[in-house]
């Protein structure tokens, strides 16, 4: 065989390897297997479709609020799982859908995806009106949680950023929802929202950032609770890149100090309202309010990079 021959042989054994490097996030991974909470896979069974949903914990003495978190356009990651583990940490049920149960190929879920390029796909793909479904099975389950104290949150990141905003405008039982760099609903949908909305937005993020405005004044129309915040000088994708230890190269490498600085900032504001909405009275949480805050930085602008931009830096992860 030729030396080329060889080459190109050789590459074409590496390809799975690679698949499997991005996929594996070892860094989350290893930060999920030293986690003491109880993790548990539940098939949340609905309409003939089964839903595997990762659910973990708290070490607590008292009953918990359900946090239902929403996966990126990645797919049930081990960054989503271990996110998931983080605010369980804080004191939270929390229960992560992986919401491509039975897309992935031999009817498998986001585990199931060989590369980002068909995990991205599949998940764009997805039905609005199913995704929705699976989300009321996944609340519904989350009622029946005897250590579940009866509040419901959700939170979702990038394009279960997007998904969660979308879910306060059908489940009216929910507390609050948390919205991390995901669009907006039709603003004909934000009449039918009961829960207030916060939001964590990046500066670098001109697709999504550029949506804030139009939704702070339609939800002012609709006399809505919205508090977003946009953290200035970060990229899309910063909760999970600001702790990602991998060295970031090309345009990440100019935005991790931010996506660091936002990521902790957007955590500690995260723990600290479910904290206080654990604890608030109905008629205070749903006080309309649509202040835009934007957290400074002295980080230099730099080019947008989304979170399904193949050239974002996803070093060992998916």
């Amino acid at each position: 065989m030729r030396p080329s021959a060889l080459k190109i042989f050789a590459l074409l054994l590496l390809l799975p390897l690679a698949s499997t490097s991005l996929r594996a996030q070892d860094w989350a991974k290893a930060n999920l297997e030293k986690s003491p909470r109880h993790r548990e896979w539940v098939p949340i069974k609905h309409d003939g479709r089964t839903v595997n949903s990762y659910v973990i914990y708290p070490e607590i003495k008292t009953k918990a609020p359900v946090v239902i978190l929403i996966h990126e356009i990645f797919g049930l990651s081990d960054w989503a799982r271990e996110m998931a583990d983080e605010i369980a940490a804080a004191g939270y049920i929390v229960i992560a859908p992986d919401l491509l149960s039975g897309a992935g190929p031999n009817g498998g879920g986001s585990d199931a995806f060989t590369s980002m390029e068909s995990t991205t796909k599949a998940v764009s793909g997805l039905n609005a009106d199913t995704v929705n479904t699976d989300l009321d099975a996944v609340a519904d389950y989350a009622r029946t949680i005897p250590a579940s104290n009866g509040k419901l949150f959700v939170t979702g990141y990038c394009w279960g950023g997007g998904k969660s905003f979308l879910f306060a405008t059908h489940r009216k039982d929910l507390t609050a929802a948390f919205v991390f760099y995901g669009p907006p609903p039709p603003d004909a949908e934000l009449k039918n929202i009961t829960a207030p909305i916060y939001g964590f937005y990046a500066g670098n993020d001109a697709r999504i950032g550029a949506t804030v405005p139009g939704t702070i004044e339609a939800m002012k129309a609709a006399t809505k609770k919205y508090e977003p915040i946009t953290y200035d000088g970060a990229g899309h994708g910063f909760m999970r890149a600001g702790e990602d230890p991998t060295p970031p190269t090309g345009p990440n490498a100019a935005m991790a100090p931010a996506n660091k600085k936002a990521r902790d900032e957007a955590f500690a504001r995260l723990t600290t309202l479910l904290k206080q909405l654990n604890t608030a009275s109905k008629s205070s949480i749903a006080a309309p309010n649509s202040s835009h805050v934007l957290k400074a930085s002295t980080s230099k602008p730099t080019q947008t990079i989304e979170c399904h931009d193949p050239n974002m830096q996803m070093s060992g992860s998916m």
